[in-house]
């Protein structure tokens, strides 16, 4: 088998070599060559082995439907694998691997797996690794994920830079054949803004590969030019379609050779909006089923005619065109045009009579191809009706066409089967999509143009082609002859007609439970050339007509998508937004030094205290236990909850009484989920008879909200209640330790901070300099403390000023590790502890819960497992060990437990106590608290350590709460 360059022809540009390599080696194209184009060109028949058997394959296609020659394209962290070489445009200095083979796909040392070929039918992977133990799976599953795949990804990050924008259109036409120029062009009529979009490198669609049609090709494309209102885009594949007439769009740039530096974007995905959407999106040519019919040189008769007119790529010898339908007739008389030998064999008895008269051909009728000889390369064919031996070059096999329903069945839309063309067409439209062309089964060419033109609205009249419209005629074939040899239907996961005979065997009859026993149409290609013929045999297996075995479903994408281009610029930095504090800039000029909190940047420590948070947050406690600080928690959830229903709506939200709550008050609540699990935990003041001020934890706060709002919009319609995010309006900050109180006075002079105008969980409300100030009187430390809310514009001013004010007091800011430090002395629970797994219960705060009233998640929480005496609950721990350590997520376990599996529970959070004067811990133990006292071994696998501590009251400082009433 040998292919040479045609001295003239095709739509390359033979002004611009292009130069590239494959596996090292170099060669030569021209610009508007693809890659498979290109190694045709250089009589590069053999590209890859396949999946499973790792058997010789050649370029079978010329579009996105390649199955075979997948490549590996360019180095380093710009390595991209499995790009079918069909639709990879050449660019100068391509580099290009084959893959799936070693040491080489001449000599692949994994070829030895077709001696083994009967061991790997359909479902050899369910059958041979479930046993003969119950963890044999998790023994094999190393070995069986090194061997799949075909190419490698790189695992270095992608530096070239993707995008995502939002448009819309009146009309989007998908696909830029001649149903779809035309209906781009008649739609344009109407003055509304067409888009028209193409997944090949240029217009035209089959046109591209029918010279006698170029006339009228470039008539239109010069009117496409010329039309204000109409914008083309090649090089873009419509992936999916979604609610509402969206269209998302995958543009790729590679052909442009695109400069990361100066912001140009290698691929771009467009979530597009139309008011319209014309599906113009072809057919693709099936495969015959026959004996080898994936040795290199085996092609589909359309990819033969496109290498040859579009690429000006030939057979050197003689070609074999198999079919049993018109349209491969075409590739045969176009071959012989440029004078190559071609003998048609046709598995129809009658054959049209405008066909045989022909006479630059063979025509063999009832005929059929039944195997190839040859392994690397192709020598002959073998003929099944006269049983005699053909040598050639190329084989072009048409089984007849499917049309590309995908799209317009991703709404739920199921194709259905039309006899007349042997393939699957769509069910229906909606009610602003419509279709034309070879999607709709309609081959003629003026007839597809007519049938576009009416799509797009009719405005404007379009030429007709050249010539007449024959009608289009097939006998489909689905089983191939019987003869020893595999006949492939699937050839990327080397599926063939045995396997799914198999399947039917083993009563896996629907076409869903086929495709996934089998793999058929689980590879990149997604089974676009394999589907119908699967579905066609096991529909003929189980004696049913094809329409009633139905098809597998088809899901967006409709080709494969990089993960760049579904990330675009939500990367690093980007990934998700970076929330900052309204005091953020001050913390960054006065030594705060920042941690990730979730979203939030937030001050760890300050260089007032230390260089090293070991050494900084320590002195910021002590500061907070013997004087006063000052902490930012403008992070922390702040929603607005009105309406005359809110205290009822608060009172079933959370676990303990709310619709009592003198104005005035704040109140610690608990709410958990329907499940009975703990959602979060905050305080919620009471400003007015129908106005509450919620805070909750930093990490949870958009949950809330959302939870809120769920409940009041789906559970709780009757209630007249308003929630509002008030997170990012307003600033807050905490003022802890003894000398709180001193620090207020001295802020605010002439407010009454006193215990008796501001008791424990009291609420003030003032103006300060004309600015709202909402004090609270609660405490996270467990020392004296309050919160101050305000506006976030004037947070800076107000921090600056307690600083000023308070600078004779020693008052200083402490960080995040400080603030988390300070409540784990006084055993306050916060996100580490609430983790959506625990009850109240397990938190020690099943106290709280109102016996009498309902809330939410109340039910659940009863359950018999929620209630067990033995559920990880929490305590605290003191390390018996001082010259060691413990760490957060160390296991725990009894003293003389064997060490191994889960424990008996696990450390959650974990601080040095400054006024303990050594390493405490919150954990959560099987049991709890009835183990005070007890020894226990803390477990920390990751570095070999075993440290012992003591169970503990989980309320390090102060239990009865003497500091909080100060």
């Amino acid at each position: 088998m040998t292919f040479r360059r045609l001295p003239s022809g095709g739509r390359i540009d033979r002004n611009r070599p292009v130069g590239f390599t494959l596996d090292g080696k170099r060669y030569r194209g021209f610009a508007g060559d693809t890659l498979a184009s290109a190694l045709l060109a250089n009589d590069v028949t053999l590209v890859g082995r396949s999946f499973k058997y790792h058997r010789p394959r050649g370029i079978m296609s010329a579009g996105v439907e390649e199955p075979n020659a997948l490549f590996t394209l360019h180095d380093g962290a710009r390595t991209e694998a499995n790009m079918p070489g069909t639709i990879v445009d050449l660019i100068d200095g391509l580099t290009a691997r084959t893959q799936n083979a070693w040491p080489s796909v001449e000599l692949d040392v994994m070829g030895i797996n077709q001696l083994a070929a009967p061991l790997f039918q359909s479902g050899f992977y369910y059958k041979t690794f479930m046993g003969p133990t119950k963890g044999a799976w998790m023994f094999y599953e190393p070995f069986i994920r090194r061997a799949a795949g075909l190419g490698a990804a790189t695992e270095a990050a992608d530096p070239d830079r993707y995008e995502t924008r939002f448009d819309f259109c009146d009309v989007l036409v998908i696909g830029s054949g001649a149903a779809g120029l035309a209906a781009a062009l008649s739609a344009a009529g109407g003055g509304g803004r067409v888009l028209l979009v193409e997944q090949d490198s240029a217009l035209g669609g089959g046109l591209l590969s029918e010279p006698e049609q170029d006339g009228w090709l470039q008539a239109r494309l010069g009117e496409i030019r010329n039309a204000s209102n109409i914008q083309a885009l090649t090089h873009t594949t419509a992936i999916g379609l979604y609610d509402d007439n969206m269209v998302v769009l995958v543009e790729r740039h590679d052909h442009r050779q695109p400069d990361p530096a100066k912001g140009q974007a290698r691929q771009v995905l467009t979530m597009l909006q139309a008011k319209a959407i014309v599906f113009a999106t072809g057919a693709i040519e099936r495969p015959l089923v026959f004996a080898n019919n994936d040795r290199p040189g085996v092609m589909l008769a359309s990819a033969v005619r496109t290498y040859l007119n579009r690429f000006g790529v030939a057979p050197t010898g003689r070609a074999v065109i198999a079919t049993n339908n018109d349209t491969a007739y075409a590739a045969a008389f176009d071959l012989a045009a440029q004078g190559v030998e071609v003998i048609v064999a046709d598995s129809r008895t009658e054959i049209p009579a405008d066909l045989q008269r022909r006479n630059s051909i063979e025509i063999l009728a009832g005929t059929s191809v039944v195997d190839v000889k040859g392994k690397n390369t192709l020598h002959a064919v073998l003929d099944g009706a006269e049983q005699r031996t053909i040598t050639c070059d190329v084989v072009g096999m048409s089984g007849g066409w499917s049309p590309v329903v995908h799209l317009t069945s991703h709404g739920g839309i199921k194709p259905v089967y039309n006899a007349a063309i042997a393939g699957f067409v769509p069910g229906g439209f909606a009610k602003t999509h419509s279709g034309a062309g070879a999607v709709m089964g309609t081959f003629g060419l003026n007839a597809a143009i007519r049938e576009g033109a009416a799509a797009g609205g009719g405005s404007i009249a379009i030429a007709a082609a050249g010539g007449e419209d024959r009608p289009y005629a097939i006998v489909p074939t689905w089983m191939p002859p019987r003869r020893k040899g595999k006949a492939f239907v699937d050839f990327q996961n080397d599926v063939t007609a045995k396997d799914i005979k198999n399947a039917h065997q083993e009563g896996y009859h629907s076409v869903e439970h086929l495709k996934r026993y089998t793999t058929l149409g689980m590879g990149t290609d997604q089974g676009k050339t394999s589907n119908i013929i699967a579905l066609a045999e096991m529909a003929e297996l189980r004696g049913l007509p094809i329409e009633q075995a139905g098809t597998t479903t088809f899901r967006p994408p409709y080709t494969g998508v990089s993960l760049g281009a579904i990330a675009g610029r939500t990367i690093g930095g980007h990934f998700r937004p970076t929330r900052r504090s309204p005091l953020h800039d001050w913390h960054a000029a006065n030594g705060g030094v920042f941690i990730e909190a979730g979203l939030w940047q937030r001050a760890w420590y300050y260089r007032w205290a230390g260089d090293t948070p070991e050494s900084a947050y320590v002195k910021e406690m002590g500061l907070v236990r013997r004087g006063v600080g000052i902490s930012d928690v403008s992070t922390l959830g702040k929603i607005d909850v009105q309406g005359p229903d809110a205290a009822e709506f608060l009172n079933r939200v959370y676990v303990n009484g709310f619709a009592k709550l003198p104005v005035g008050k704040a109140r610690y609540g608990v709410m958990l989920n329907d499940d009975g699990i703990v959602l979060d935990d905050g305080t919620t003041t009471r400003i007015s008879e129908t106005q509450f001020y919620m805070t909750t934890t930093t990490a949870q706060a958009g949950e809330v909200m959302s939870w809120l709002e769920f409940l009041l919009q789906t559970q709780w319609t009757d209630l007249k209640v308003q929630v509002a995010s008030l997170t990012d309006e307003w600033a807050g900050m905490a003022i802890s330790g003894p000398k709180a109180r001193a620090a207020l006075e001295l802020a605010f002079p002439g407010v009454d901070v006193s215990d008796a105008k501001l008791p424990y969980m009291g609420c003030l409300d003032f103006s300060f300099d004309g600015v709202p100030i909402r004090l609270l009187r609660l405490s996270f430390s467990g020392e004296l403390a309050y919160e101050v809310h305000l506006s976030a514009d004037y947070a800076i001013s107000l921090w600056e000023h307690f600083l000023k004010t308070g600078a004779s007091l020693g008052l200083k800011p402490y960080g995040l590790e400080a603030l988390a430090s300070l409540r784990i002395e006084k055993g306050h629970v916060a996100g580490l502890e609430l983790d959506h797994r625990n009850t109240l219960d397990d938190l020690g705060l099943g106290k709280m819960a109102g016996k009498e009233k309902d809330y939410v998640g109340k039910a659940l929480r009863q359950r018999p497992m929620y209630q067990a005496p033995e559920r990880w609950s929490l305590v605290g721990l003191e390390l018996l060990e001082p010259e060691k350590r413990l760490r957060g997520g160390a296991i725990l376990f009894a003293k003389d437990d064997k060490i191994e599996g889960h424990g008996r529970g696990y450390i959650t959070s974990v601080t040095w106590s400054v006024e303990l004067g050594k390493t405490i811990a919150l954990a959560l133990y099987n049991g709890g608290l009835k183990h005070v006292g007890e020894e226990i071994v803390c477990a920390f696998p990751l570095k070999n350590e075993l440290t012992r501590a003591k169970i503990v009251s989980p309320h390090f400082i102060d239990p009865e709460g003497k500091r909080l009433h100060a």
